[in-house]
């Protein structure tokens, strides 16, 4: 139920204040470096610092010779599937008016959902080039990702942008670019936390240990998936959008009911063709046994 202006009145002192950080970070002249463009540097670097790690592991499937490269070619389908994401998922409609809109990257616009597809390509161009079992590699790319996430949803709470629902607890905060000037739910911080620490460290676990093929990169999928179906409570939908079915389904819940189905679906799969190729292996007959 929204607040009314008695209870924002009440909670005002009790509110968290948001930190009114300039969202460029350095100004070199006519050049500004906003934090958001920071925020995807550090993920990168994150990722090539984690995947330098999981290289040197005697299970990895690669080299650490091989890891610039790799996060070179993550980062053109991050960008590229992002952004061609963001247009075709959530905003068709200003494509088909503005079809040079696509390439006003400079506007804002990059979606996630985009961004696993742009990836996805690009892992399986890689894994073709080096000739790398995909399910493997993806395995091995997926803990590098929930980092990266998290950065950027910090980006975009110091941009304010994504912001939460309105409500009335004390751990709330108005943005000051928000017109309304409602109390709401710092939900970026919330996908930080949950799409970018929390999906980290149950992957680096998961994945310390040689699992069965996909299986990693499968349960990226439903983490991600789960985390993001919850936040969604408390993010605010896009204002072009709003709720896509039974009037509180919104776009990126849709979108991550796929992600979890087929996480999920994958994960069983996977598991369940590893059961089945051990139990032939151990009911197979030795071929000494045979001439015997």
């Amino acid at each position: 139920m929204p607040a009314t202006v008695s209870e924002i009145d009440m909670l005002a002192t009790a509110r968290l204040t948001y930190p009114n950080i300039d969202p460029v970070a350095i100004e070199l002249g006519p050049i500004s470096v906003h934090w958001y463009g920071l925020m995807y540097l550090a993920g990168f670097a994150a990722a090539w610092a984690i995947a330098m790690y999981r290289a040197g592991k005697p299970h990895s499937v690669m080299a650490r010779s091989q890891v610039e490269d790799f996060i070179v070619w993550c980062a053109m389908g991050v960008i590229l599937g992002g952004r061609l994401g963001y247009v075709f998922f959530y905003g068709l409609d200003q494509f088909l008016e503005d079809p040079i809109w696509l390439f006003k990257i400079w506007t804002g616009g990059m979606s996630f959902h985009g961004g696993l597809i742009g990836v996805t390509v690009a892992m399986l161009l890689f894994a073709r080039k080096h000739n790398i079992n995909f399910l493997s590699l993806a395995d091995f790319c997926a803990p590098l990702v929930p980092l990266g996430l998290g950065f950027g949803r910090i980006g975009n709470f110091i941009g304010q942008e994504l912001w939460g629902r309105e409500t009335t607890a004390s751990w709330g905060m108005v943005f000051p670019n928000d017109p309304e000037g409602l109390v709401r739910h710092p939900s970026q911080l919330y996908e930080a936390g949950l799409e970018g620490l929390l999906l980290f460290i149950i992957l680096f676990v998961y994945s310390a240990k040689p699992r069965v093929p996909g299986t990693v990169a499968s349960l990226f999928l439903i983490g991600y998936g789960c985390f993001r179906f919850v936040v969604e409570f408390f993010r605010q939908p896009d204002q072009h959008i709003g709720f896509d079915l039974f009037g509180w389904l919104t776009r990126g819940q849709l979108l991550c009911s796929v992600m979890i189905i087929v996480g999920a679906s994958l994960f069983a799969l996977f598991v369940w063709r590893a059961k089945q190729k051990q139990q032939a292996q151990a009911t197979a007959v030795p071929v000494s046994a045979k001439k015997s």
